[in-house]
């Protein structure tokens, strides 16, 4: 890092809470509710549906509820289950939701990290591609509300990453240029590449060893920020 860091900014779902982990609890509590056989090929299929309509999202092309929806008409019909009416699947959805919630866990490393940063001249923030309630009430669920500083939510900003706006809506926020921001997250294209474009520095957080492995910045553990902020 050649331009000292003034903010650090910090993705929620991968990088200070464990979502894969709760949502993989979450479909091995819930499926059984529904009669269905927890199996590799329906995990992965729920992954894969919610990237895909989370992104339709994100994209303004549908609203959140109807993304919800979208996700259990790929994967009912994959279970041998009917898809029902919308009323239906809000209501399949919403098992899904509890059990995802009562799931909710901070990575290890975010208490130290928190320490480590607090000794430091520097703001913290998070920018997370998700709506006001469910992010603020994961925060609140793991200890970080209030902890951390301020959340800015896709669903806050009206943009989402991978938006050059998105980034630069925040650091405007913080009273901070874009160069001497750091954007941190576990997402190469959204939290490295993307936020980069807008003019931030930014550092990969590769907690499962997925690469890009040629990536200069690229930490497994949140314990290896504070040695990448150049003071």
């Amino acid at each position: 890092m050649t331009v000292p860091v003034q903010a650090v900014v910090l993705d929620l779902d991968g990088t200070l809470l464990d979502h894969e982990g709760a949502a993989r609890a979450a479909l091995a509590a819930w499926l059984p509710e529904l009669g269905v056989q927890v199996t590799d090929a329906l995990v992965s299929a729920w992954f894969t549906a919610e990237e895909k309509h989370y992104l339709a999202w994100r994209s303004k092309e549908v609203d959140f509820a109807e993304q919800r929806r979208r996700r259990l008409r790929d994967v009912l019909p994959l279970a041998g289950l009917d898809v029902g009416s919308d009323d239906d699947l809000d209501q399949v959805f919403a098992g899904y939701v509890a059990h995802y919630e009562a799931s909710w866990t901070a990575f290890h490393d975010v208490e130290p990290m928190l320490a480590a940063l607090r000794a430091r001249p520097v703001q913290l923030a998070v920018l997370t591609n998700g709506t006001e309630d469910q992010q603020h009430a994961k925060l609140r669920a793991v200890g970080l509300d209030g902890r951390i500083g301020p959340v800015f939510t896709a669903e806050r900003l009206a943009v989402a990453k991978p938006a050059p706006a998105s980034y630069r809506k925040v650091c405007a926020a913080l009273g901070v240029v874009p160069e001497k921001v750091l954007h941190v997250g576990d997402r190469h294209d959204l939290d490295v590449v993307a936020a980069r474009a807008a003019g931030l520095q930014a550092v990969h957080l590769d907690r499962d060893g997925r690469g890009p492995f040629d990536e200069p910045a690229r930490i497994t553990s949140l314990d290896e920020l504070p040695g990448r902020l150049g003071h």
